[in-house]
């Protein structure tokens, strides 16, 4: 099927006429909150640079006016380019989301964001965009999201589809490989990407850009693949006498050089385009045919610019397999800049900006005017308006989680096994609320403790799959593939990994079904899915996050399984609490609160470091009286709590995590030696922190800063240790007021037995008590 059908155009009934006059509307409104942003009464009084992306927006402004305006429903989700904000922004207030006063606004402090934001522009924004790759990747991880919140609650597939704005340059991002060849992807036939093809990206034109090469990639993993490369006008000289040399001179002609001949004027192109090789000569002769008007039309007459072409695209979408269209487009389209291969940033001059107004039928004074309402665009923009308005999102309610299981805990077990312990504990006591949970591993499900659980629930997918291992006797892990699973397995990649836990996380907010979404991975390659994650709760995804195991306590891991810096990340991550537990008891505490926060309005994700060193229960000594208990509880949840020893000596030893038996060490032989010492556990440093930020009445997020004199009165001297980054417990002795020494990891680990390591590192017991001897003899 030709890609411009007219048939298909009248099946939508669409009204070219008034899409185009809405088109050219679009490319101005976003061009002026750019200028707008930039006028001398934005100007920053620090000299520096407010920006936008007038080119950029121009490249997309076609390719989006026709997506909203010809072929969106209420039920589809958008995840718009970055730099194409104010365009976002522009159709948000034909639309009426926005009011005119709102348009100057871009930029500003409290106003429209400088790149798509669901959590801080006030008009539509389905996904976050912003950093490059990951808000591409969103609507897979969406879709994928969508589709489970469904199959949870025991509804039908849901309708409705994904698509994905993406700017060809982000086709450079390892983020939107990743995503693509993961397996369940190919079965996303709601999931659609348009490429805006400009062929030029931050700092010039892309020499060897290859439209073929990308698209046989997309068609490797499974995908639709479309080409909208010509609009009307080239499709028809292409059938004129010389055509088919013009097209193949194009066609032939470097990226370079075709971005050259959009920068020239008529005379130059008759010049230049038709080259010197064989077909120069018809070449000529049909741009005879042009005028001066026609000839500059004609080579920059891509179908990323032409409704019809799009709309042809648009009906060619197989909803049974994802698609990605190529829009082939031109940066800056309709700009003074257009092609110009610095125009990234270029902003356009007051007369730049007189010229446009003028070729657009606007007004530099009264930018923000919007059609009168007895015109023909006037009324399809409220037949949009009317199509596309969604009711609010209700709020579900919220997940009822128990406080603790109210048992003991005994033997020796690590936290990691804990994890596994506690999801079946959930799903016997309270199995209406572990319906809702939702774990998500990249291909460590059973080596991150979650065997049992998979087990239990099975594994999440959007049809039966046999699983051929079922009758063998031998086979412990069950892998039961179907649509009520309850587990996500993705493969090696993290970064999918805590995308699709974001989306997971946002369903609350997005679809009215909350889930409590966790993730495992091993704790080293955080750092591997920190951008993506980061994203992902900065769009308002709330979710679990597991890292396990951690640090050099793997021992005979080595150095690239060992992390070192991840406590500190924990610490400084917005929108998350950093927990790590040594004791199988308060982790459960700490998981059920954390799972308590999940999945409504003001609530929050967490970070777990868990360890997979077993430890003995006993040692925690949990108060088996239930005030005594009560309280302890509160303290874990709170950050930290005197474990054991004497609460009014001057002498704190602390520790955080897998250490905590080296640090109880430490505090036996002092004991011995008559130098009295209490022991502190340190369940979350960020929580502390936060305690401390309180206490001098800074932002922190509900701490409880009592928790600091409760747990530290009294201390004068202070010897902290985890198995991780000193800086991460470094802020302890300032706030309690103590002379301190932390220790800590701070080189790659190596392979060995735990001894070997601690003692490599200075963490063992012996290291304790020598700080903390040293520490009590200093003047």
């Amino acid at each position: 099927m030709s890609i411009i059908d007219d048939r298909r155009i009248a099946e939508r009934h669409v009204d070219l006429t008034a899409l185009r006059a809405i088109e050219h509307k679009v490319r101005w409104i976003a061009a002026s909150m750019i200028d707008a942003a930039n006028s001398p009464a934005r100007r920053d009084p620090a000299g520096l640079k407010v920006g936008g992306h007038q080119a950029s927006s121009a490249s997309i402004a076609t390719i989006m006016t026709t997506l909203w305006f010809a072929e969106l429903t209420r039920l589809d989700r958008v995840s718009v380019k970055p730099h194409a904000s104010p365009v976002l922004h522009a159709i948000n207030f034909l639309l009426g989301e926005l009011e005119p006063e709102d348009m100057a606004t871009l930029r500003q402090f409290g106003g429209l964001q400088s790149y798509p934001s669901r959590s801080k522009d006030r008009d539509t924004v389905d996904y976050s965009t912003g950093s490059v790759g990951i808000g591409a990747t969103a609507p897979i991880w969406g879709a994928i999201a969508h589709r489970y919140a469904a199959d949870a609650s025991g509804q039908r597939r849901p309708p409705g589809r994904q698509f994905s704005l993406v700017g060809d340059a982000e086709l450079d991002e390892g983020a939107v490989w990743e995503a693509l060849l993961d397996p369940m992807v190919a079965d996303l036939g709601e999931v659609v990407w348009i490429v805006d093809f400009n062929r030029q990206s931050l700092d010039r034109v892309v020499p060897n850009i290859s439209g073929t090469r990308l698209q046989s990639m997309f068609h490797a993993a499974g995908w639709q693949v479309i080409e909208a490369k010509y609009g009307v006008a080239l499709t028809e000289a292409f059938k004129r006498a010389g055509g088919e040399a013009l097209k193949r001179r194009i066609e032939q002609m470097t990226n370079g050089e075709y971005q050259r001949m959009l920068r020239c004027d008529a005379q130059e192109l008759r010049r230049r385009l038709p080259g010197d090789g064989e077909g120069a000569a018809t070449i000529r002769r049909l741009l005879d045919g042009y005028d001066d008007d026609r000839v500059c039309e004609l080579v920059g007459g891509l179908a990323g610019h032409d409704v019809e072409a799009l709309i042809g695209a648009f009906a060619q979408i197989d909803e049974s397999r994802p698609t990605v269209i190529f829009a082939y487009t031109i940066k800056g389209h309709g700009l003074a800049n257009a092609g110009h291969p610095q125009n990234h940033s270029n902003l356009l001059t007051p007369a730049d900006m007189r010229e446009l107004a003028a070729r657009s039928g606007e007004s530099i004074e009264d930018p923000w005017r919007r059609f009168d309402e007895g015109s023909d665009a006037g009324a399809l923009v409220r037949d949009v308006a009317d199509r596309l308005r969604r009711d609010e999102t209700a709020p579900a309610p919220r997940a009822v989680v128990p406080a603790e299981f109210a048992r003991l805990i005994r033997g020796t077990s690590s936290t990691q096994q804990a994890l596994g312990r506690l999801l079946m504990d959930l799903a016997r006591t309270s199995p209406d609320t572990a319906r809702r949970v939702v774990t998500v591993a990249p291909d460590v499900a059973s080596s991150t403790n979650l065997g049992g659980w998979v087990n239990k629930v099975g594994v999440w997918s959007s049809t039966n799959k046999t699983d051929w291992f079922a009758d063998d006797a031998e086979t412990i892990l069950h892998w039961k593939e179907q649509p009520g699973g309850q587990h996500i397995e993705l493969g090696i990649a993290e970064g999918n990994l805590v995308g699709l836990l974001g989306e997971l996380g946002a369903t609350w907010s997005r679809w009215g079904e909350p889930l409590l979404p966790i993730g495992t991975l091993y704790d080293p390659f955080v750092t591997r899915a920190l951008e993506p994650w980061s994203f992902g709760v900065y769009s308002g995804g709330q979710s679990i996050l597991v890292g396990t195991p951690s640090g050099i306590t793997l021992a005979a891991e080595g150095g690239a399984h060992q992390s070192i810096i991840t406590p500190s990340i924990g610490i400084e991550q917005p929108g998350v609490v950093s927990l790590e537990p040594a004791f199988a008891q308060d982790f459960e505490w700490l998981m059920l609160e954390a799972l308590s926060r999940l999945g409504h309005s003001g609530g929050s994700g967490s970070y777990f470091r868990l360890s997979s060193r077993p430890i003995d229960q006993a040692r925690a000594e949990v108060p088996e009286d239930p005030d005594a208990r009560e309280r302890r509880r509160r303290h874990v949840l709170a950050g930290a709590y005197v474990l054991r020893g004497d609460a009014t000596a001057r002498l704190a030893l602390v520790g955080m995590g897998a250490v905590m038996p080296e640090v109880l060490d430490a505090a036996e032989r002092l004991d011995r030696e008559g130098i009295p010492n209490r022991v502190v556990c340190v369940t979350s440093a960020d929580r502390l922190y936060r305690a401390v930020r309180a206490r001098r009445g800074l932002p922190a997020d509900d701490a409880d800063g009592s928790i600091i004199d409760a747990v530290f009165r009294g201390t004068d001297a202070l010897v902290a240790v985890l198995d991780g980054h000193p800086h991460t417990l470094d802020f302890l002795g300032g706030a309690v007021g103590a002379a301190s020494v932390v220790l800590g990891t701070t080189e790659f680990g190596q392979s060995g037995h735990l001894d070997d390591v601690y003692a490599a590192a200075g963490i063992g017991s012996r290291h304790i008590r020598d700080a903390a001897k040293d520490l009590l003899a200093r003047p």
